[in-house]
Parts: C-alpha cells; sequence; structure tokens
C-alpha cells in the first residue's frame, strides 16, 4: 500500500485538494483519496514537489508512422503532407518496428497510459500485443472512387479481425469527409457491429477543405479532379461538419478540428492536436468554442510532431485558451479516457487503475505509479 501526497492532488472528478492524499495499491490501484495530510500517519506518506495527476491519454496517434519522424518538411500545408506520407512504406520493415517500439517508450515515460491509434498496417500489433498500454485501434478507410468500395471494405475488415484476434479494441472508421465517398461510407456504417464503441475521423484540419464542400472549388476540389474521385464526396455536402448528419447514429470522435466554426460544434467528442496543426498548417483551432467536457488531445505522428508528449500539448493549448490547471488535465486525461472507453484510467475515483503522473513546474514529468 502507498500513500502519495504533493503540493497538489488532482483528482479529475472532483476539484484539486491542496497536500491531498492518494491511497493505492501496489497494483496501482485507487483505494482512497484524503483531503489532508493529517488523516495519514506521516511515516506511510511519500511526498512529492508538484502535483499529481492521472495518467494521460493520447486520444489521437498514428504509431505506425513513427518511422517518418524528421523526414516531412513543416508548414507545407495538409496536401503537400499527404504526398509525404505515400512514400511511407519505402523504409525497411525492421526500422518501421524499431521505430514503433521506441515511440511507444517514449510515451509511457512521458506519463501516456492510453492511446487512440490510427492503424492501416498490421505494422503495430506485434508492438500492441506486450500490453504496455492500453490501446483503441481505429482501422482508417479511404478511398475517393466508388468503384473501389468493396474491396477496400473488405481489406479493412480482415485488418480489424488481425487486431481483434489478438485482443485489442479496433473499429472501422473513415479517415474524412473529403476522401470517403458516399458508398464506402455507407459500408463503414454497415459494419460497425456489436464489439464497436466509436468512430474517429478527421475533420476540418484545412481551411481548404471547407473551401471544398461551401464553394465546390480550389485546392482539394482540383486534387479530387484529378485523381477521378466520385463526386458524390462534395456534391451532397455544402460544409465539412455536413458529414455528421450521415453519421448521426454512432458516437463519434472529431479530429484536428483546426478550422472548425462555433456554428459546427456538436454534442460529439472533439479531439486537438496543437503541435500537428502548427506543424502542418501553423495554426491551432479557436479553443474557445469547444465544450471542454468534450475535448480531448491528441500527438497525432512523429511524422508530424517532434515529440509524443501530452503535457507539451497542454502548453500549447494553455497558451491559446483561458482554460485552468484542472481544465487542462481534464483534457489530458478524463476526457480522451471517456471518449475511448477505458473506464479504469482518466481520474483517481476508487477502484480504477489510472496511472500516476508527477508533473513539476509544468515542464518536467515523471511517471510514479
Amino acid at each position: 500500500m502507498r500513500f502519495l501526497t504533493a503540493d497538489y492532488l488532482f483528482p479529475l472528478y472532483m476539484e484539486p485538494l491542496k497536500q491531498g492524499v492518494l491511497q493505492i495499491s501496489e497494483k496501482g490501484e485507487v483505494i482512497s483519496i484524503f483531503k489532508d495530510r493529517k488523516a495519514v500517519s506521516k511515516k506511510k506518506l511519500e511526498f512529492f514537489d508538484g502535483i499529481l495527476c492521472p495518467g494521460f491519454v493520447n486520444a489521437h496517434c498514428h504509431l505506425e508512422l513513427s518511422h517518418l519522424f524528421g523526414n516531412i518538411s513543416r508548414g507545407k500545408g495538409l496536401l503537400s503532407f499527404i504526398a509525404s506520407i505515400k512514400k511511407r512504406s519505402e523504409y525497411d520493415k525492421q526500422d518501421i518496428l524499431e521505430s514503433i517500439e521506441s515511440a511507444e517508450k517514449q510515451m509511457i515515460k512521458n506519463g501516456i497510459v492510453g492511446v487512440g491509434d490510427i492503424c492501416n498496417t498490421p505494422d503495430t500489433l506485434y508492438q500492441k500485443q506486450k500490453r504496455n498500454l492500453q490501446y483503441y485501434n481505429f482501422i482508417e478507410v479511404f478511398g475517393v472512387r466508388d468503384k473501389n468500395a468493396n474491396q477496400i471494405i473488405f481489406d479493412a475488415k480482415d485488418l480489424r479481425s488481425q487486431f481483434r484476434v489478438k485482443g485489442q479494441k479496433s473499429t472501422i472508421s473513415p479517415h474524412s469527409p473529403y476522401s470517403v465517398p458516399k458508398k464506402l461510407m455507407q459500408e463503414i456504417i454497415r459494419n460497425f457491429d456489436s464489439e464497436d464503441e466509436l468512430l474517429a475521423i478527421h475533420i476540418q484540419e484545412s481551411d481548404q477543405e471547407n473551401y471544398l464542400f461551401e464553394n465546390k472549388s480550389g485546392d482539394f476540389f482540383s486534387w479530387l479532379k484529378s485523381v477521378h474521385a466520385s463526386s458524390s464526396i462534395w456534391e451532397s455536402r455544402h460544409k465539412s461538419a455536413d458529414i455528421l448528419k450521415v453519421l448521426a447514429n454512432q458516437k463519434l470522435l472529431l479530429v484536428h478540428n483546426t478550422f472548425a466554426k462555433k456554428e459546427d460544434i456538436s454534442s460529439n467528442y472533439y479531439c486537438t492536436c496543437p503541435k500537428a496543426n502548427l506543424y502542418i498548417e501553423n495554426k491551432v483551432p479557436d479553443y474557445s468554442i469547444f465544450n471542454v467536457e468534450k475535448l480531448c488531445v491528441g500527438t497525432d505522428s512523429l511524422a508530424s510532431n517532434d515529440s509524443l508528449s501530452i503535457l507539451d500539448e497542454l502548453k500549447i493549448i494553455k497558451e491559446n485558451s483561458s482554460f485552468d490547471l484542472n481544465t487542462l488535465l481534464k483534457i489530458g486525461s478524463k476526457n480522451g479516457a471517456e471518449a475511448l472507453g477505458f473506464n479504469q484510467l482518466g481520474t483517481f475515483e476508487k477502484g480504477k487503475i489510472p496511472g500516476v503522473n508527477l508533473v513539476s513546474g509544468l515542464s518536467n514529468i515523471e511517471v510514479i505509479a
């Protein structure tokens, strides 16, 4: 049994406690919280300088792209980034696997305990079988031509099965409103089954995405025309957020939202990846438009970031919002756990095993349990 105390304890389901005490088992299960150090023998207390909070949840990551670290230029825009990502398979398989293992170790060191991870390949499966972290795997589907829909779904179901057989929670999910035509989206929804809990989708990551649907022209429109995309992608939608009408019956995690507008915000969960947004588009969302109880944070990939650290992401949000520390920590832990269905993570509620992070000076982090 351990009794942990610091300058402040942030349980995230109740108000922060000055000099509060967290009682956990040797396995890290929360036993109790004491509002006053005097309630526990001083001999039993472990004292720390800083704040104690639950382990972080990285609500959006592309772990399989870790080998692209440092290989994609900053600030070139989303279409340029997508073109660079297409070269992902040109690398040695062993280098890819080693980069995945290294990236996971980095997340663990940075106090991350749960991850919402985008998967286009089975490359991360070997590492995830070690169960060092809890993952929700989103089998990402895209293909701009209707005629390819059946084969794309067949391949996605096969990949989903590979993850599920290994005990990994996995759901087929659309990449974005501009990369999934009507027929393919219908197939995605039709294959949402009893094991699925959540769909994730990239949305409003670029101003050109909004421009495509609002004006039926622009860079995205020209690109889609050049690859002979199905016109059903843009014909029936007047704005990017119209995709929510199609996905209305599912629990959703909307990712990036860099160019989201207040009138677009729904009751769904939202995830922002500020460092990646700056890396690709040199812009972050307007944080004042979000419901802070439904706002999560992710790192995106090492293809679009120089670290996999939720604390680093929260610093950027802090600089661009009026959120207090308790709210920021909820964004970094509680909200992501709720969105991804990680019931044992996110708060210091009795019976949970959420991990314990020590944050000192809001710049350093140490994993305590």
